[in-house]
């Protein structure tokens, strides 16, 4: 009887493999040499092309934004040159904020990606006193190293 079980499973183990190797011959030599492996935790997963994800974007915006504001070393190091000189030119108002004053809150809503165009967006809704709000859309550019914010549309 043991004899009958190893050569009834060795049979389906052998038939097994057949089929496995049928199906990744089937898929190309790519899906039989690639490993499919789990990103180890606490790894920033990026994009393929090592372009910033929808993810990364939303948890840079948020720090960048905080609650009240990009500091002034945000300021400095995570704006491009092309906004810091936009902002130059708007005297009469914080252009990152599209607003004149500090707001008491800040959100960072959903991400969107657009790969062909290079850049993903948010919009960055601003919550003052008295129970008015503000919303602007905050750019990223997608290839960005290190990340930083390209724009802003204040829609004025």
């Amino acid at each position: 009887m043991l004899r009958t079980t190893s050569r009834k499973t060795a049979a389906a183990v052998t038939a097994g493999a057949a089929a496995l190797g049928l199906a990744l011959a089937a898929a190309g030599p790519a899906a039989a040499v690639q490993p499919r492996t789990a990103p180890a935790a606490g790894t920033v997963r990026s994009d393929p092309n090592g372009r910033h994800t929808a993810v990364e974007i939303h948890r840079f915006l948020t720090g960048f934004y905080g609650q009240h504001g990009p500091s002034p070393w945000s300021r400095e190091h995570q704006v491009s040159d092309y906004l810091k000189d936009r902002a130059a030119h708007t005297p009469d108002h914080d252009l990152l904020l599209c607003a004149q004053n500090t707001p008491r809150k800040i959100t960072v809503g959903k991400v969107t990606t657009a790969q062909s165009a290079g850049v993903g967006w948010a919009t960055v809704t601003t919550y003052w006193d008295g129970g008015s709000t503000g919303s602007f859309t905050a750019y990223v550019g997608l290839d960005s190293r290190p990340i930083e914010l390209q724009d802003v549309d204040c829609g004025w």
